[in-house]
């Protein structure tokens, strides 16, 4: 039950952080990403730090506490500058492509660390899910303006921070706890990025926020930062990187859904064809070794 609870709120995660994209998109106009992430990440520690205090999570460990910081750097202040950056110069279903590439990256990263195990039953999973995405996205990848790689390297390079984060992570949340760990780790980023940002200047357009900007900036603070990455370091605490990582192709599907449901965007057989593909992928990643464990579990007990 801990495993499917992990895979599932991975899931609900990527699902939430599809609907982020589009308010991603929306305030990219308005200011730079270096405060679209102090904004996400600001919001975000301030709803998630009474959370944890009411309900007495407990903290990373003193020794842990550099590491944490050291991922928050990476995960909550890194992460956003080049998911962020890569949407000025790329369409969002083309960054959505890009970031599908964080389960091969976790898989291949997380084998040559010796944390997770290389499967086939597992690559095959990933390969499917992604595939899925290409096709769910088939019809906006030709639609791209000039120098829309600049975007996707990006992209790619966001979800290589991603992937890090979630391999190195796992043993710090499960010293502590999903919302204590996430907490911290996310103060570490939200003040690295507060501080480019007031630096920079970037909080100026802020005085001509109007109601759209400021719902669009505290969507992505309480859903696309606290209860996004609340249930991402949630399911790292329950299952293995990959099986987290390979959820991430969630994503690009649920922003195809909500832009067919709020711009009436039509949906074409393309979409339908990839979402099958993403949860057939999905299943055959997170069902590995079921019945082999099946089996250990059936062996122990008569031992």
């Amino acid at each position: 039950m801990g495993e499917i609870s992990g895979v599932l709120a991975a899931v609900l995660s990527s699902a939430l952080g599809g609907t982020s994209i589009g308010a991603t998109r929306y305030l990219v106009s308005a200011i730079d990403p270096l405060a679209i992430g102090s904004f996400r990440f600001g919001i975000g520690f301030l709803l998630l730090l009474p959370l944890t205090i009411l309900r007495g999570d407990r903290w990373p460990q003193r020794a842990d506490w550099a590491a944490a910081a050291g991922l928050g750097f990476l995960f909550f202040a890194l992460f956003p500058i080049l998911f962020n950056a890569s949407l000025i110069f790329t369409t969002a279903a083309r960054g959505a492509l890009a970031l599908s590439t964080l389960p091969l990256l976790t898989l291949v990263i997380g084998a040559a660390l010796g944390s997770e195990a290389l499967t086939l039953r597992k690559s095959v999973g990933v390969v499917v899910a992604t595939l899925g995405v290409a096709v769910a996205l088939l019809t906006d990848l030709t639609s791209a303006p000039a120098g829309a790689w600049r975007g996707d390297l990006l992209m790619v390079a966001a979800a290589l921070c991603m992937a890090l984060y979630g391999i190195w992570s796992k043993p710090l949340i499960r010293r502590s706890s999903p919302i204590g760990f996430t907490t911290m780790s996310m103060a570490a980023g939200a003040a690295c990025l507060i501080l480019l940002s007031y630096l920079r200047g970037s909080f100026a357009p802020v005085a001509g926020f109007g109601a759209p900007q400021w719902l669009a900036a505290f969507y992505l603070g309480a859903f696309g930062a606290a209860l996004t990455f609340y249930l991402w370091a949630f399911a790292l605490e329950r299952t293995t990187p990959t099986r987290v990582a390979i959820s991430v192709t969630v994503n690009p599907i649920t922003a195809s859904l909500v832009g067919a449901w709020l711009l009436q965007e039509p949906l074409r057989w393309n979409l339908a064809a990839g979402i099958v593909a993403v949860f057939a992928g999905i299943w055959i990643a997170t069902t590995t070794g079921t019945r082999i464990q099946a089996a250990s579990a059936s062996a122990s007990s008569q031992s």
